[in-house]
């Protein structure tokens, strides 16, 4: 399992990359594993701004649709296009070509709410 140092975490098994005021958001390795085949990614949100765990969008799989909660505060400003004609990216490359949103976040102070990678390791236990 796959879960890279650099990123951020939610126990809602969502990855943030923060650069700047700016976060990138997809769902985890566990999570994509979890879910199994991703057949479609639905996020009609851009250009709204949304709370901290306000849902963002939702993923669907083969069995399953599952929610995505926004892991910090603000506006979402971008899409993953891509991911209309291959959600199956957000498994071939979740934290790669299988990101879903991009957003400018309001309150940084959210940041330290996140979970490091060790932590999102003990919820999931990798």
């Amino acid at each position: 399992m796959n879960i890279p140092s650099d990123l951020k975490y939610t126990k809602d098994h969502e990855w943030i990359k923060i650069e700047g005021d700016t976060a990138t958001i997809g769902i985890t390795d566990f999570a994509q594993g979890e879910l199994g085949d991703i057949v479609y990614v639905e996020v009609e949100t851009v250009d709204e701004t949304l709370d901290v765990e306000e849902i963002f969008g939702t993923v669907e799989a083969v069995k399953t649709v599952s929610d995505l909660f926004l892991p910090l505060s603000g506006e979402i400003t971008e899409f993953n296009e891509s991911l209309e004609d291959e959600p199956e990216k957000v498994n071939s490359d979740p934290y790669g070509e299988g990101w879903m949103i991009k957003m400018k976040f309001s309150d940084a102070s959210q940041v330290e709410d996140l979970l490091s990678a060790d932590d999102y390791k003990a919820i999931v236990g990798a």
